[in-house]
């Protein structure tokens, strides 16, 4: 797939002039597998080239058109004289149509109008020509926060103002790695498979029909959760701060694609239900109208955590036949004047 060859670097262009808090770009400088400085600096084997254009951590910040113009990337890309590039979009993308007048979010100035470049025109300009378009965080891969129910910017994630079908140059659709922030070496690492892919050293990237990659959103938080044993068991918290399964305050870990409880969140330590916190369902399309209000608990739970805990008694009492017949030493194991061991003669 790769056009790159020797001649230059693979480019990451970075926007995040969407509806955002920018908490996916700071989860991303927690990232330890790989690190983001690992993957600028080509510090892994058959990583190709890397140039970041990213605002949070970029020194160029000049007036448009000056030397040290931080956009100047942007145009080039536009005008095809940055090849190959990768588009990382950050925050939901308003709907610049619904409004007389003015415009919710930009990202820097048209040297030809001085008017400001809309988000969803950088979109419009920048797609096109894309190996690929990475969206970061929920509200630029499903609306998020910003494309609740009753908000005035008809807020919507980059597949579906591109179109849920919509694929690069390169044949590659949009991919998505939702999260509140997003996880960071989820993040990080599915930025290392498309640069891989760009060198010609991975498959077509495997998504799910959200569009997520299937092997970081293949399973649910309550299938890698280490309070699962509880659920199991029937056991449930009433209150935070007891160890037992969280559904009954509100936790959708049993139907939400997310792998943080296994991952932990830096360096494996951490995340939601690890650290008492329910889960929200902030990785899923339907977030946050569907899971709200999230205190609550997710309906079904009565029924599904009645038929746990009838179950689960059973198989509680059972357990302790087993552990009570097993929590000592062997019958030759004893105290006594004559000394016995295991051994059997075989012959």
């Amino acid at each position: 797939m790769s056009d790159n060859g020797a001649e230059g670097p693979v480019h990451i262009l970075w926007i995040n002039a969407g509806l955002s808090c920018d908490g996916d770009s700071v989860a991303l400088t927690t990232a330890t597998q790989p690190s983001i400085e690992e993957i600028a600096l080509g510090a892994l084997p058959g990583l190709p080239k890397v140039a970041v254009h990213w605002p949070l951590i970029d020194f160029e910040a000049g007036p448009t058109g000056s030397t040290d113009d931080f956009l100047e990337n942007f145009f080039k890309a536009e005008r095809g004289e940055l090849e190959p590039f990768v588009l990382v979009v950050e925050g939901s993308i308003p709907n610049e149509k619904i409004k007389p007048e003015g415009y919710w979010s930009g990202f820097g100035n048209d040297p030809t109008t001085g008017q400001p470049i809309t988000t969803s025109e950088w979109l419009d300009r920048l797609a096109p020509k894309a190996l690929a378009i990475l969206a970061v965080g929920t509200c630029a891969t499903y609306g998020g926060i910003h494309a609740m129910a009753g908000n005035p910017t008809g807020a919507m994630g980059v597949p579906d103002y591109l179109g849920w079908s919509w694929k690069s140059k390169a044949g590659i659709p949009i991919v998505c790695v939702p999260g509140c922030p997003t996880h960071p070496d989820n993040l990080s690492e599915t930025i290392l498979y498309l640069l891989y892919q760009a060198a010609g050293s991975a498959p077509m990237i495997p998504l799910d029909d959200a569009l997520r990659p299937r092997w970081l959103f293949g399973a649910t938080v309550h299938e890698g959760c280490d309070r699962g044993g509880y659920y199991e068991q029937g056991q449930f918290a009433t209150e935070y701060g007891s160890p037992e399964c969280l559904v009954k305050l509100g936790c959708w870990g049993p139907v939400v694609k997310c792998n943080v409880p296994k991952r932990g969140w830096v360096n494996g330590v951490g995340g939601c239900p690890n650290v008492g916190g329910i889960c929200i369902g902030c990785t899923m399309p339907g977030f946050p109208d569907m899971f709200m209000p999230f205190m609550d608990a997710p309906p079904g739970s009565l029924v599904s955590s009645g038929a746990s805990k009838a179950y689960g008694s059973v198989m509680t009492r059972l357990r302790k036949i087993t552990e009570r017949k097993l929590d000592h030493e062997p019958a030759w194991r004893h105290d006594g004047t004559e000394l016995t061991t295991g051994y059997a003669k075989a012959w």
